[in-house]
């Protein structure tokens, strides 16, 4: 029989506050074990929890930016459940009045629903101690610093339908919370994680199958391969004749396969309540719409205008929109060269057109160079583009020295690593290195016969129909003047000695 995967997913999103959601301690990462509690978030008898406006500002913006409805009224519930670390012995979360619900996310040009995020309290967190053996470790200890920090879960409705739309669907996510800083999206730190529901069923059945939950999954190739696996798992068991049983399994990257961790909870087995302790939320329109306006462009908007608008390849545009920082910074240098065409707003149609021209050859050459050399730099380094001393005008400098003659390809590059390197001008460095390039046809000329004359076996096998060598030549050539000779003359004066 033929079968298809069904699947959804549940993020859940450490959200960027200074504080916890009930209570003032920091949510700073990788602090001493529980020194960063208060008898708040730790649940000790009669303490009340206090609501932070700012997570409620987060969720918010995370809801606007995921096309949903945001609550007028809204509350938070108690998620009763027994677990070393959850010291209360219960959650404070959302259950059936979540502050966003209905919205969606594009991927691909199809649309993936969100069925609802809601506001909520991480969990602590169990270390795993002692001499390790077959059976895992001797003892378990639990630090409590990441309760009480603020999480979104965000839950998909089942309109996933392969492994890879999974990831897809969780890149794009990631990119959106980290576009409107509400959200580092850190997989290792465990501030962006997910849960995935698998189910499989007949092709052309429109009854869901039984499901199993995914956790421990620490990459988005995980979790696509963890899907995968947990798909065949279940196709394979069903053309035994097996029953698929819900149930939560842990993925196990070194054997690349799931296993059974504890039945499926069902919400019911939480014995959900109203927290009586926090006063339910009215959400006036205003607040909507003052968050509303503090929202950035965002990475599909940003996408189709590099496209549409600069003529840039789907592939550049997705890599520049994909960082925030590096399209903010791409930005900033289009808008240099912008303030330059606005001062010719006058100019004749003929002149306008011109300007436009070099808009989108500056707006391609500065897109080639930050998708390039830059970025190469950066993983080499281990360093954010901020983290560098280039500046925009340094970037559009290099393009127009490029553009007009003055550097080559070759030379914009070393250009451009030293302005990432150390604070100066363009022209400056130009000088200091000696890298403007030769355009002399007179100083050329005796260096291009200069390499013919010392290579005269290869001049008399290309002589003799091996082409290829042409490009030898111009290497050749190339090196000689240290990369600096004009390309276009170059090949202009090979050219016309060749066919001598």
């Amino acid at each position: 029989m033929q079968y298809e995967p069904v699947i959804g997913l549940e993020v859940h999103a450490q959200l960027k506050t200074k504080t916890k959601i009930f209570c003032g301690c920091p949510t700073d990462f990788g602090a001493d074990p529980n020194k960063q509690v208060c008898p708040v978030c730790i649940g000790m008898p009669g303490v009340l929890p206090v609501l932070n406006k700012t997570v409620v500002d987060c969720a918010i913006k995370s809801g606007l930016a995921l096309n949903c409805t945001i609550a007028e009224f809204t509350k938070f519930d108690r998620k009763n459940y027994f677990y070393p670390d959850l010291p209360k012995g219960y959650q404070i979360s959302q259950f059936n009045k979540p502050i966003c619900s209905n919205g969606y996310l594009i991927i691909n040009g199809k649309k993936i629903r969100i069925l609802r995020a809601h506001l909520e309290e991480d969990a602590g967190k169990l270390v795993h101690a002692g001499a390790a053996g077959l059976h895992g470790s001797d003892y378990s200890l639990v630090d409590y610093n990441r309760g009480g920090v603020p999480l979104l879960e965000i839950v998909s409705e089942p309109d996933i339908e392969t492994p890879e739309e999974a990831r897809l669907y969780l890149t794009e996510l990631r990119t959106i919370l980290r576009y409107i800083d509400v959200c580092d999206g850190n997989l290792e730190e465990g501030s962006f994680r997910c849960d995935a529901n698998v189910s499989v069923r007949p092709v052309g059945e429109t009854k869901l199958g039984t499901k199993t939950e995914i956790k421990n999954m620490n990459s988005f190739k995980a979790v696509q391969r963890a899907i995968q696996s947990e798909i065949e798992r279940q196709i394979q068991a069903l053309n035994k004749g097996e029953r698929i049983v819900q149930e939560t399994r842990l993925w196990n990257e070194a054997s690349q396969s799931t296993h059974v961790m504890r039945s499926k909870e069902e919400a019911h087995d939480y014995r959900y309540f109203p927290e009586p302790d926090l006063v339910p939320l009215k959400i006036e329109s205003k607040w909507v719409q003052n968050i509303q306006a503090t929202l950035p462009e965002l990475p599909e908007l940003r996408r189709k205008r590099y496209v549409e608008t600069l003529g840039l390849s789907v592939d550049d545009a997705y890599i520049l929109a994909e960082n925030k920082e590096l399209g903010d910074f791409y930005d900033q240098v289009l808008a240099l060269n912008n303030a330059v065409a606005k001062t010719g707003a006058s100019a004749s149609s003929t002149a306008t057109a011109s300007m436009a021209n070099a808009s989108g050859a500056l707006a391609r050459s500065a897109a080639n160079l930050l998708l390039g050399p830059t970025i190469a730099y950066l993983k080499e380094a281990k360093l954010d583009l901020l983290e560098t001393k280039i500046t925009p005008q340094n970037l559009k400098d290099i393009v127009e020295n490029q553009t007009s003659g003055v550097l080559s390809s070759t030379t914009a590059k070393q250009v451009l690593l030293e302005v990432l390197q150390k604070t100066g001008s363009v022209n400056d460095v130009i000088k200091q290195k000696g890298l403007a390039q030769v355009s002399d046809e007179g100083e050329l000329v005796k260096i291009v016969e200069t390499v013919l004359n010392n290579n005269p076996t290869q001049l008399e096998q290309y002589k003799q129909g091996q082409n290829k060598l042409r490009q030898y030549f111009f290497g050749e050539i190339m090196k000689a003047t240290k990369g600096k000779a004009n390309p276009q003359i170059i090949n202009k004066l090979l050219d016309e000695k060749l066919s001598q």
